[in-house]
C-alpha cells in the first residue's frame, strides 16, 4: 500500500503570501496532524544548522512555524544538531529567539552523551545515538535537500543517520567505504607505477596511504568513477566498483533504523525542503550556486516514501550545468541529476532501497499537492489597431 507524501510547489499563481512555501508548510503540518500528535511530548526538531558561512540551510521562518505548531499542540520542542555546528548556529540566524525554542547539541557540548546500540555492519559494531535525540519522545525530522559527495544526495535519511550519532559513529559510517579491499599491492609492487596511478586522478581521489607507502588510499568523495586510474593500474591491482560506494548508503539506512527504533510507532514525521540545492552537503560550511531548480517542500510519516518522492521530483529537471563548480567534471549523463554530478556509482536511490529492506517504509507513494498552482486562463487578445 503506498504511503502519502504531501507536497507544496515552489511556484505560485498570485503574488500573495498564502501561496508561498512557508504557507504551504502550514498546510503540510495540518495534513500531518502534527498539533494533534505532540501533546505532552518532548519533541526533537532535527535540523542541520550548517556551519561557517553557509546560508542555504533551512530559513528560520520555516522552523519557527514548526516550533509554533508543536507548542500549539502542547508539545515541548527543542532544536538539535551536532555540537560543533550548534556552537556557531547564531551566526547563521539560529537562536532561541528566532526559532522560538532552545537549540542544543544533540550529544552534549563535548559529544559524550549517548546511548550505545549493538548492530554489527562491516567496521561498525556499536552505534552511538546522541543522548538528547534518544531522550526525546517525538521527532520532527526536517532536512534540506542537497547533493552529497559520498552518495549523490543528502535528505531525510542523512539528516538522521549522521546528525543523530556522535562523531565517532559518523566517522565510522564514512569509513565503511574502506572496509572491502579495493587496492592489492602485491599486484603493483613498484613505487613508480603507484605514483602514476595517483597522478592519473584529476580529482585527487587517490593518495599514498599515510601508514603504509605501498598502499594506495582512496577518497571516495571526489571520485566520480571516470576510470582514468584503471587505465594505468596493473590488471587487478585496483578496483573501482559500485558496491564500494553503496556501503555508505547502507550504513546510513542502518543508522537511521537504529535512531528510529528509539521512538514509538507514529512518533515521528519527516520533511524535506528542496530549494537552493547545492553540489555538496551544508556541512561543508559554504553555499554555492544551485545546481537544480527548486522542487518545493515535502512531508510524510514515511521517510522512505518521502526521500523517494524528493528524488523523483528532482529527477525531472536537468542539472544547471553552468552553475556546477569548474573543478567538478560531468562525464556521464545517465541516471539522476545528482548521479550525473557525482558519478554513476553514486546512485541516490540506494538509501531508500536499503531503508525499505529494513522495514522503515515503502518506496510506493501517493503525492498530494496541498495547494495546486492555479492555471489562470485569460481571454485572447483581439486586434489592436496601431496608431
Amino acid at each position: 500500500m503506498p504511503s502519502t507524501v504531501y507536497f507544496g510547489s515552489p511556484r505560485q499563481a498570485r503574488l500573495e503570501a498564502k501561496e508561498t512555501l512557508p504557507a504551504k508548510l502550514d498546510l503540510i503540518l495540518d495534513q500531518l496532524h502534527l498539533r494533534d500528535r505532540v501533546k505532552g511530548e518532548t519533541v526533537l526538531l532535527k535540523i542541520h544548522t550548517g556551519n561557517n558561512i553557509g546560508y542555504s540551510t533551512i530559513n528560520p521562518v520555516f522552523l519557527r512555524k514548526v516550533v509554533q505548531a508543536i507548542k500549539d499542540g502542547g508539545g515541548k520542542p527543542f532544536v538539535a544538531d551536532v555540537w560543533w555546528d550548534v556552537a556557531g548556529a547564531e551566526t547563521r540566524g539560529y537562536t532561541a529567539e528566532t526559532l522560538g525554542c532552545p537549540i542544543i547539541p544533540s550529544a552534549g557540548v563535548e559529544d559524550r552523551y549517548f546511548y550505545a546500540h549493538e548492530r554489527p555492519y562491516k567496521n561498525i559494531k556499536t552505534w552511538k545515538v546522541a543522548g538528547y535525540a534518544e531522550d526525546a519522545t517525538f521527532m520532527v525530522n526536517f532536512a534540506h535537500a542537497k547533493g552529497h559527495p559520498s552518495c549523490g544526495y543528502g535528505g531525510a535519511f542523512k539528516n538522521i543517520a549522521l546528525g543523530c550519532m556522535v562523531g565517532e559513529t559518523r566517522s565510522a559510517i564514512h569509513d565503511t567505504h574502506h572496509y572491502d579491499r579495493y587496492w592489492f599491492p602485491e599486484l603493483c609492487p613498484d613505487a613508480e607505477t603507484r605514483q602514476r596511478i595517483i597522478d592519473s586522478c584529476p580529482h585527487g581521489a587517490l593518495v599514498q596511504d599515510k601508514h603504509n607507502p605501498e598502499e594506495i588510499h582512496m577518497h571516495f568523495e571526489p571520485c566520480n568513477a571516470c576510470g582514468r586510474c584503471l587505465k594505468v593500474a596493473p590488471p587487478g591491482s585496483l578496483k573501482i566498483e559500485a558496491p564500494f560506494f553503496w556501503t555508505f548508503q547502507e550504513a546510513c539506512a542502518i543508522s537511521t533504523a537504529v535512531t528510529m527504533s528509539t521512538f514509538a510507532p507514529g512518533k515521528a514525521v519527516h520533511m524535506v525542503l528542496a530549494t537552493h540545492m547545492t553540489p555538496v552537503c551544508d556541512c561543508f560550511g559554504f553555499t554555492s550556486m544551485p545546481i537544480l531548480p527548486d522542487a518545493g517542500i515535502f512531508g510524510s510519516d514515511d521517510i522512505v516514501a518521502l526521500d523517494t518522492a524528493v528524488l523523483d521530483a528532482t529527477s525531472k529537471t536537468p542539472l544547471i550545468e553552468e552553475n556546477v563548480p569548474t573543478s567538478m567534471e560531468i562525464w556521464k549523463r545517465e541516471g539522476h541529476p545528482f548521479q550525473v554530478l557525482h558519478g554513476p556509482f553514486k546512485d541516490p536511490y540506494k538509501v531508500v532501497e536499503y531503508g525499505e529492506a529494513l522495514g522503515l517504509g515503502t518506496r510506493e507513494y501517493q503525492l498530494v499537492d496541498v495547494l495546486p498552482v492555479e492555471k489562470i486562463s485569460r481571454p485572447t487578445l483581439g486586434y489592436i489597431k496601431a496608431n
